[in-house]
């Protein structure tokens, strides 16, 4: 679950972590009144969720209020296209608008889950402000990493070692350990998947800034959290997606012509890596789960239906909890009530796979069955390139 820039710099203000001075906005009015507040000098900061606004012209330095709110006119409503949005961008409803800093230093810090270790990573670099990713190919001696051990947590002498290494010294090497040491605590009770600062600023009076802010949540710890859905901004949301988490779904709309219902997230990777191999590129991840029942698959394939971008369909399924009956009889009930005649390929194995593959092959629907994944495969890309 992700959450706005400001939303983020709230929370990490309440663990005594450093912000500047600020103001969410709704209306360009809004803006201007905020601005006056910051003296007129400020930055108007579009929220969205993605990174790179500033280059996409999302983030700007204003000199006097007025100026302020014609930013805010030119920004309110407009779609944001960044390297995270995709071609479609995203809406602008939010504006952060904030206090302007004079800056000595930029640093990059942030805290995130390694999957592989099991544990939380401290990544901190010199190089802030620019993206991680490039200093890392480019400079991989400027980033210091620390896996952090659960059982002890992330220590003073650690968070000290982190701070020289970044070239700190003195009183504000000293901020910077708590600084990491709150970030860590942060993640904990907040169940955070990454807390990401960059810039974290040494400004010019000495002081260490968080200047900007991403969070993430982990999806499975938000019972924990009552607050958190109301945090979440749906206009940020594909409509999809919102509609694929009341029904419990794991849903990801991407950019590719072929929609994909699979059960098990392992299986679902292996099959859009599959599906690139062969020359198709998918429409979404989607995971319907073990155990799913008939109503359950109906809905998901009626949310991978109702994508006007999917121009064919392929189901990996591996019949164990679930029956491959019951998701042949959700396919045939999803497709009659969308009432789109798209190419459908569906590779089965399991539970009653006979059964599943009667029940399609007499349905009626443009259906071909896969005996194998590569040859689902191949089939769709085959069926999709025929229509």
């Amino acid at each position: 679950m992700n959450i706005h820039e400001y939303q983020a710099k709230e929370i990490l203000n309440a663990f005594e972590i450093p912000i500047p001075r600020s103001r969410v906005a709704f209306t360009a009015d809004q803006v201007e009144r905020a601005a006056k507040e910051m003296g007129g000098h400020c930055v108007i900061k579009a929220q969205i969720y993605a990174g790179g606004r500033g280059k996409a012209g999302g983030v700007k330095v204003v000199h006097h209020p007025e100026q302020a709110s014609e930013v805010a006119k030119e920004l309110f409503g407009r779609k944001l296209v960044t390297i995270q949005t995709g071609p479609e961008g995203l809406k602008v409803r939010r504006i952060l608008v904030e206090e302007a800093v004079e800056v000595v230093r930029e640093i990059y810090v942030s805290i995130t889950l390694d999957r592989q270790s099991s544990r939380y990573c401290l990544i901190a670099s010199a190089e802030g402000g620019v993206e991680i990713e490039e200093v890392a190919s480019k400079s991989p001696e400027k980033i210091h990493m620390l896996t952090i051990d659960p059982f002890t947590g992330l220590r003073p002498y650690q968070a000290r070692r982190i701070a020289l290494a970044l070239g700190l010294t003195g009183v504000v090497c000293e901020e910077c350990v708590g600084l990491l040491l709150n970030l860590y605590k942060c993640c904990l009770e907040k169940d955070c998947i990454l807390v990401e600062i960059n810039p974290l600023v040494v400004t010019k009076a000495g002081r260490l800034l968080v200047m900007d802010a991403k969070m993430t949540f982990d999806d499975n710890a938000i019972y924990r959290h009552r607050e958190y859905p109301d945090m979440l901004d749906y206009s940020q949301l594909d409509p999809q997606e919102i509609n694929a988490a009341k029904y419990d779904l794991a849903y990801v709309k991407l950019s590719g012509a072929i929609g994909c219902m699979v059960n098990g997230a392992g299986l679902a990777m292996a099959t859009m890596d599959v599906l690139q191999e062969f020359g198709g590129e998918p429409a979404n991840f989607l995971d319907v789960g073990g155990g799913a029942n008939r109503e359950k698959v109906a809905e998901a394939f009626k949310i991978i239906l109702e994508d006007s971008g999917v121009r064919a369909v392929f189901v990996n399924i591996f019949g164990g909890i679930m029956r491959c009956d019951v998701i042949a009889q959700g396919i045939i009930e999803a497709a009659s009530e969308v009432h789109r005649s798209l190419p459908i390929v569906v590779r089965m194995d399991g539970s009653n796979v006979e059964e599943g593959k009667r029940l399609l092959m007499e349905s009626g629907l443009n259906v071909q069955v896969g005996e194998t994944l590569g040859d689902g495969a191949r089939k769709i890309v085959a069926m999709l390139g025929q229509a």
